[in-house]
């Protein structure tokens, strides 16, 4: 038992009162009337008897009443088993208001986010006019680091929306202390209002007697979302008027199956509606688009699931380019390969040019999408160099050696890119038996897969030595092991080796064209890397492009869902990189560009997709976990929240109690002097 305040009991000096009143009042007797005089002296003594005794009531309803009024102004409380003493003066307070995505789930027909705003005023409505207060959100804003004053921040909780933003608790705890040790007040006391969703509350047992420590969970009544977790094309390249296979992962995080899911594909504006989907209970489901294409240049595409109340997963934007033409450069000694030149000529979105090594522009190379060394007898030193930059940068080089290959100059390139080693030109027949249809070059190429696919056969190759440190992925393989064509990653680039010269006299590769013309058109559109078709808000992701600026005083701008600004720019060459920095806050697409309206890159960000997962610790996790000393106060279905507020920051109060008794002593006393005097002229 404690009293808020003590200074009131002064006040029961007042109980002297009604005894002063009683003590010093002269009861005035009234004559009574009897028939019989030999009853009138017990008549007296039963009159003056029960006089005494209705005084001595009245005398005891008026000390109780005043004695209980003063102690309402006291106004006790009761400590509870176990709990701290209650601390008076002005505090310093800090609330932290999960405003998290998860928060977008549903109590009892209410929004998590909307029922921790009533609980976030209703603390705030325990405390006094004198008492600052912090309104920490998951944004973390530097507008948050300070104390308010209390009519401050109920403007602030009021102003909080959901955010993509999720904040660990550790960190939380860490940005309130630091908040508080600015206040001036030496009471310090800490609420989080949260789901408490265990991908983010990592904090552990908490011991810290400076804080106080009062946690509001609070907890939807089913967990059920569905979301898009992820999307990405089977192919690095998209391909003109041919299905491109777009694989997309569904995933069920409730308890429950999802029936019915509608699924959408919206490509440059227009909705394709895909059909439906059912998804068991904490399943994910992988489901392929085809998806073609019609025409060149960028594609700004989302897809989307119907899904209530957590929306912010329901979509997944994703952008990709389609080239307007592919370059394709056959280096020779003299003359070009007719087989090569007649591959690409009947094709308008493949460009094919042809250069003499002797007469080779080394500036033009980044021009380029593929580069075919055609029959070289020998591979200049410097050439060996561009080659390995453009390579490392996303171009694709393929080597068919002429039969007189200076073996030097060759292992010197292949050196240049970790690539098995030529030896002599071997002269006897050789068949080509596998086909390595998982790479890119051949993925997908064929219907069927025939067991009477022609395959190549060879005279004469050189022989390939295996490297142990060579990464060779093998792409046509001889029936005795040997390689024919193979392909080493370097950068984001590839160089692919071929054992034989294009020569007929050598090797059939040119006539078979069911292989040796899709095997061209697919090393020229393929890359080591697939450039990221979605990147993820909030993450530090670091963006490449073409540096195309003039001067180092252009600026790239980027431009989208929140508006026009400036990333972190890095330029090497014809390449850099940007840097985002947080600068990007909606899910959307975003253009890159110098001038607004000639974009040159296009970017996709989504959500993070870490809130997805609804899984909570419930109270008694957390009081196992953070032991006894944090105060849990259940903040989904308590009706009388304010009074449990009051009761953990003040004890249990007993005023009302007190006001109710005054009310009943007060009540007492009346009866006692009216039904006593009524009685008193029956028995008369």
């Amino acid at each position: 038992m404690g009293f808020l305040y003590p200074a009131f009991l002064w006040a029961l000096v007042a109980i002297s009162i009604p005894i002063l009143i009683h003590l010093f009042y002269f009861r005035r007797y009234k004559t009574v009337y009897f028939t019989n005089v030999r009853f009138l002296k017990e008549v007296k003594e039963q009159t003056s008897s029960s006089q005494r005794l209705r005084n001595l009531l009245v005398l005891l309803m008026r000390i109780l009443a005043v004695a209980f009024l003063v102690l309402a102004f006291a106004q006790p409380f009761f400590i509870k088993k176990g709990g701290s003493q209650v601390q008076e003066g002005s505090k310093d307070i800090s609330i932290f208001f999960d405003n998290s995505f998860s928060m977008s789930a549903e109590s009892e027909g209410v929004r998590l986010l909307e029922k921790a705003r009533s609980r976030a005023e209703e603390i705030l409505a325990a405390y006094g006019p004198n008492d600052r207060v912090q309104i920490l959100t998951s944004d973390f804003e530097g507008r948050d680091q300070r104390l308010l004053s209390k009519d401050d921040a109920l403007a602030r909780i009021r102003d909080v929306q959901t955010s993509f933003n999720v904040k660990e608790m550790s960190k939380v705890l860490s940005r309130q202390r630091q908040a508080l040790e600015s206040g001036n007040n030496k009471i310090k006391e800490i609420y989080i209002i949260s789901d408490f969703q265990k991908n983010a509350a990592d904090f552990t047992t908490y011991t810290d007697s400076v804080y106080k420590l009062n946690l509001v969970p609070l907890q939807s009544v089913q967990n059920r979302n569905v979301s898009i977790d992820t999307a990405w094309f089977e192919s690095p390249v998209q391909s003109l008027n041919q299905p491109n296979n777009l694989v997309v992962k569904v995933q069920n995080l409730g308890e429950v199956e999802a029936s019915n899911i509608r699924l959408a594909l919206t490509l440059n504006g227009e909705v394709r509606p895909i059909g439906t989907i059912n998804i068991p209970a904490l399943t994910s489901v992988f489901d392929t688009i085809n998806v073609t294409i019609s025409k060149t240049g960028w594609y700004e595409a989302k897809l989307n699931i119907t899904d209530f109340p957590i929306e912010f997963d329901n979509d997944f934007f994703f952008t990709f380019y389609v080239k307007e033409k592919v370059d394709i450069l056959e280096i020779h000694e003299g003359v070009p390969n007719k087989f090569v030149q007649a591959t690409f000529k009947s094709s308008e979105y493949f460009k094919s040019s042809t250069q003499s090594v002797g007469q080779l522009d080394y500036s033009k190379l980044p021009d380029n999408d593929l580069v075919i060394l055609s029959d070289l007898k020998s591979v200049p030193s410097g050439l060996i160099s561009e080659l390995r930059t453009f390579v490392e940068n996303g171009g694709n080089v393929v080597v068919f050696p002429n039969k007189e290959a200076n073996l030097a100059d060759y292992n010197k390139l292949t050196a240049a890119f970790n690539a098995n080693e030529l030896g002599a030109l071997d002269i006897r027949d050789r068949i080509v038996s596998f086909i390595n249809f998982q790479d890119f070059v051949f993925f997908d190429v064929f219907e069927d897969r025939r067991d009477n696919l022609k395959l190549p056969n060879t005279k004469g190759n050189f022989k390939i030595s295996r490297k142990a440190s060579s990464n060779e992925e093998v792409l046509l393989r001889y029936r005795d092991g040997g390689s024919f064509l193979g392909k080493y990653v370097l950068g984001k680039g590839n160089f692919y080796l071929c054992a034989a010269p294009l020569n007929i006299d050598y090797s059939d590769l040119v006539k078979n064209g069911e292989i040796f013309v899709p095997m061209l058109y697919r090393m020229a559109l393929a890359t080591a890397r697939q450039r990221k078709v979605a990147y993820t808000i909030g993450r530090d992701n670091i963006l490449e492009s073409d540096n195309k600026s003039s001067g180092s005083e252009m600026i790239y701008k980027m431009g989208g869902e929140t508006g026009e600004f400036i990333p972190e720019q890095r330029k090497m060459g014809s390449r850099m990189t940007l840097g985002i920095n947080n600068q990007i806050k909606l899910a959307g697409f975003y253009n890159l560009y110098l001038n607004p309206q000639e974009v040159q890159d296009k970017f996709a960000y989504n959500f993070d997709r870490k809130e997805s997962k609804l899984s909570f610790y419930s109270i008694d996790d957390l009081r196992g976990m953070l032991g006894e000393e944090p105060v849990i106060i259940d903040g989904t279905y308590a009706r009388d929240f304010n009074n449990l507020i009051t009761a953990e920051k003040k004890g249990s109060p007993l005023w009302k109690w007190c006001l109710i008794l005054t009310l009943a002593f007060l009540l007492a006393e009346t009866l006692l002097l009216r039904l006593w005097e009524t009685r008193g002229k029956a028995a008369a």
